[in-house]
């Protein structure tokens, strides 16, 4: 399988770009998804979004069984978003022009199987996801705080 360079070329210069924007505004580094809102959570999704459309998934996407579910519509849930955006973070971190030699070996070994395995999960968030079929996952209740 070939990836075709330009699309991988177009995901990592975009994701530059919002870090340089983000560096000028005086940030010290990338913002974390989930502390987003609006436009800046809408652009920082559509970016990672070419990132799994064009890099993750043709590489490191594995068959969909009941024992690896994957949910075609894994935008809808927050914590495959939160996973795969940090997923991304470190890609760029350990890959990019400025990475040191051994930070792809160092992204495969420290983040990629542990997000994947537990997105991948049958307990996880996709469980309630079939091919083809979004289920919102319900997310466990709790108690008023008694303080």
């Amino acid at each position: 399988m070939t990836i075709a360079p330009e699309a991988t070329n177009e995901a990592a210069a975009q994701a530059t770009q919002a870090a340089e924007q983000q560096q000028r505004d005086g940030q010290e580094g990338p913002a974390f998804i989930l502390y987003m809102g609006g436009s800046e959570y809408d652009d920082a999704l559509h970016r990672l979004a070419l990132w799994v459309r064009h890099l993750l998934l043709p590489v490191y996407g594995r068959e969909v069984t009941s024992a690896a579910p994957w949910c075609t519509s894994w935008w809808k849930h927050p914590e495959a978003v939160a996973q795969l955006y940090g997923l991304w973070m470190a890609w760029h971190e350990l890959t990019g022009p400025d990475a040191p030699a051994t930070g792809p070996a160092t992204w495969h070994r420290d983040h990629l199987g542990h997000v994947m395995n537990s997105l991948r999960d049958p307990s996880g968030p996709f469980a309630g996801c079939k091919a083809g079929t979004h289920r919102a996952k319900e997310a466990p209740g709790m108690d008023p705080y008694p303080g």
